[in-house]
């Protein structure tokens, strides 16, 4: 039988799968990548225990829970684990702090004739495990970021780098007000646990700095962790560098041509998808409205109208250019010319994407010899 393991960094590292064996809402608050939800106990029959255990202690609580999960019940959860167990036999279980329920739940599997090790602290140390790695990284590994404005593929360089942090790929948003997408984001632990993984990834290739885009604290109702963002603060840029015409290009396939097609893929009835997508673009506009100033909120919202009602009837997106041309010119660029001259004095390096990607590439090259 494999060993019960505290190795978190290459349980994270390999993506070793996990069963997490914490009760549904547990999991649903927090939880890892390549964990799999298999409770001993359900939510109501966790709280039941959880309530024995506060007014009679441990033994009237641990007896409850056997009350609870016998018979049929116990014999169909154990079933599910040993079919975990057989798909993922390099793996490993674990409850909240690794200790009574994982360790119920192995002994059960273990009475089946089947052996399987746990993680020695659970859910609690791994996750501690990962903060802890965070921080260390943005410490030992200082951020450089990719600033632009917008739609200059900031995102197309991250995802050319093995040394970038995707903080918008995690938080499932583009850091806009039109950034959201067709399905949620995560829950914050789900993203910071997502971040540092990648992050321990990254430093696993020998990396000397992370790549990040310039983000503000906040992509979509995720959080940059705050160690992260103070980094981000202090941290050199790099500016990217694009032609109007292919900014606008970018941005109608990216929230016109994919955002439609999210919709479509969530929606049998694509009447229903492009009215679902409509109201995304529409209100992603009224969402800044007041800095637009109602005039200019009115214009672009009857383009957008008529853009919108082209698209339905002939299948055209071309009219979307027109709003996207004055949503960048009259709202976006202004607002990232007072960012660029207020950062100006960190911005060590501009250039189109194949300049940034080769000096970003060299950058960190050359860290890692030593310059």
């Amino acid at each position: 039988m494999r060993d019960n393991t505290e190795d978190f960094r290459q349980l994270f590292l390999a993506d070793v799968p996990l069963m997490d064996v914490r009760a549904p809402i547990e999991f649903s608050k927090g939880a890892f990548p390549a964990a799999c939800n298999l409770p001993l106990m359900y939510d109501d029959e966790r709280q039941q225990v959880g309530t024995t255990y506060k007014q009679r202690g441990q033994e009237a609580a641990i007896a409850l829970g056997h009350k609870l999960v016998c018979g049929d019940t116990k014999a169909a959860r154990i079933d599910a684990w040993i079919q975990r167990v057989q798909a993922n036999p390099q793996g490993y279980l674990y409850c909240f702090r690794g200790g009574l329920r994982s360790q119920l739940v192995q002994q059960w599997l273990s009475d089946a004739g089947v052996q399987y090790p746990r993680v020695i602290g659970g859910y609690k140390a791994m996750r501690r495990f990962l903060i802890d790695s965070l921080d260390e990284a943005v410490e030992q590994c200082p951020p450089v970021l990719v600033a632009g404005l917008t739609g200059t593929g900031k995102t197309e360089v991250i995802a050319a780098l093995s040394s970038s942090l995707d903080l918008e790929g995690h938080a499932h948003h583009r850091g806009s007000s039109f950034g959201r997408h067709a399905t949620p984001q995560p829950t914050q632990i789900d993203f910071e646990n997502r971040l540092s993984i990648e992050a321990l990834k990254v430093r696993e290739t020998g990396a000397q700095r992370l790549v990040l885009e310039d983000e503000g604290r906040m992509v979509g109702s995720c959080s940059v962790p705050l160690n992260v963002y103070h980094a981000m603060q202090q941290a050199p840029l790099v500016w990217l560098e694009d032609s109007q015409e292919n900014r606008i290009s970018r941005i109608l396939a990216d929230y016109v041509t994919a955002m439609h097609a999210e919709f479509v893929a969530l929606h049998a009835d694509p009447e229903r998808a492009f009215a679902e997508f409509s109201d995304y673009l529409l209100n992603s506009l009224l969402r800044i409205r007041k800095r637009l100033g109602g005039e200019q909120h009115q214009q672009l919202d009857a383009l957008m109208q008529q853009a919108l009602t082209e698209q339905q009837s002939s299948g055209d997106e071309t009219l979307h250019r027109a709003w996207i041309k004055g949503l960048l010119e009259n709202y976006y660029d202004p607002m990232y010319a007072y960012q660029r001259e207020s950062k100006q004095a960190r911005v060590v390096f501009s250039g189109n994407h194949a300049e940034i990607i080769e000096y970003l590439a060299e950058l960190t090259i050359n860290n890692q010899h030593g310059a």
